[in-house]
């Protein structure tokens, strides 16, 4: 469902200390924007309304946190939720950050410097309308391979999805990409890990009787870990495959 325009979201963020006006001038420094830069660094990427890293967040001050997504319009309903729930535990607002970016892009806004430990991606868009579309999947491996760039050695990625499509290619795309599966369930619910924090989204979901997928995987060291190629290098490699087999034919025909 697209969200309406809401004109009062820009002002609102930039009057909120822990939302972060110019993303591009961090890259680098990200730790020192916390109040306790030496705790583990910990990343949302598509952070949507909220729900979850207001949760997370809040219970766990030993930690910094940034919420990621593309629009002022969700991230403003994040803003809301971060602050009642802080007011709620009765802390302040110290350790969690919102921002707006393209994390398609991410590549340069957060950097190898930046040294994150763990990132969640909580149902993002699964993008099945056809195959061209897949690549601006969350978990494509173009975009995991870019978020190698700063996720630690043994740095781990918490995802979760209602789709099928998406949870089945995801356990393809994570392997070629350097990072092992160290676990999944087809039902997150059928014994429900302690960790787990319900999302607007999953409860949703649930009540329709569609089963949450979900997997942790570890980033594995060194980039010959990596086995993905393009599509679009692939097809070139065939093309030129084919080129030289038909030149060997032709060749050996003239003999």
């Amino acid at each position: 469902m697209r969200m309406r325009f809401k004109p009062y979201a820009h002002d609102e963020l930039m009057a909120a200390d822990f939302h972060v006006h110019e993303p591009l001038i961090w890259g680098g420094k990200w730790h020192s924007q916390y109040a306790r830069p030496e705790q583990p660094f910990v990343l949302e990427l598509g952070c949507g309304k909220g729900g979850f890293i207001s949760q997370l967040a809040s219970a766990h001050p030993e930690n910094n946190y940034l919420g990621i997504d593309i629009t002022d319009k969700v991230l403003i309903l994040a803003k809301r939720k971060i602050e009642a729930a802080y007011a709620e535990a009765g802390r302040p607002i110290d350790n969690v950050k919102i921002m707006s970016t393209d994390i398609e892009r991410i590549k340069g806004v957060i950097t190898p410097e930046d040294t994150v430990s763990r990132i969640y991606i909580n149902f993002c868009n699964p993008w099945s309308k056809n195959a061209s579309s897949n690549k601006h999947r969350l978990t494509y491996p173009r975009q995991l391979i870019q978020y190698r760039d700063f996720l630690k050695d043994g740095g781990e990625i918490y995802f979760k999805t209602d789709d099928d499509d998406l949870f089945r290619d995801s356990l393809t795309y994570f392997p070629a990409s350097g990072y092992d599966i160290v676990w999944q369930t087809y039902d997150l619910h059928e014994n429900e890990p302690e960790w787990n924090i319900r999302t607007e989204h999953e409860g949703m979901f649930t009540e329709m009787g569609i089963k949450i997928k979900a997997l942790i995987a570890r980033k594995k060291a060194g980039d010959d870990s990596v086995t993905w190629v393009e599509p679009k290098v692939l097809k070139k490699q065939a093309a030129q495959t084919e080129a030289e087999a038909s030149a060997r034919a032709e060749g050996e025909g003239n003999v």
